[in-house]
């Protein structure tokens, strides 16, 4: 099912929330909470797309492979890891929310108004996640 065009609305209003985060989270970073959401949901098609869009702004393929393991990759200065913290968080959010350490942490090196764009920027990304998923979205095979 194509959902953009089943349901153009809701797509829209989808898109301009991506809109938004592209335009006010940093780009590495809103690409490395994307690629490691989509890890996280095992969305092959949102991984690919965003590890290629990732690439293609200059991100080193050695980054974008660590953040897999992110916590172990020393590629990453505090502000990225506190982003992948948060989307880790955000991502499998228990029956307890975020952790406060892992607020707490990211709170210290964001300022609020960033703290929110990054929270809605991994929102995003959840719910493009769980579209592309549920719809099973395909691969392009030209790559």
């Amino acid at each position: 099912m194509n959902v953009a065009e089943v349901a153009p609305q809701a797509f829209s209003a989808v898109m301009g929330l991506e809109k938004y985060v592209r335009a006010n989270v940093d780009r590495p970073v809103l690409e490395l909470v994307k690629l490691r959401a989509s890890m996280l949901h095992g969305c092959a098609y949102c991984v690919d797309m965003h590890s290629r869009n990732a690439l293609d702004s200059g991100e080193s393929s050695r980054r974008l492979f660590a953040v897999a393991a992110w916590r172990e990759a020393p590629f990453f200065d505090e502000r990225e890891r506190t982003a992948l913290a948060l989307t880790d968080a955000v991502t499998r959010l228990g029956e307890h929310g975020v952790p406060d350490e892992v607020w707490d942490a990211a709170a210290k090196v964001w300022s609020e108004r960033a703290l929110a764009d990054l929270v809605l920027a991994i929102a995003t990304i959840n719910v493009w996640n769980r579209i592309a998923v549920t719809f099973r979205n395909e691969l392009p095979t030209d790559v």
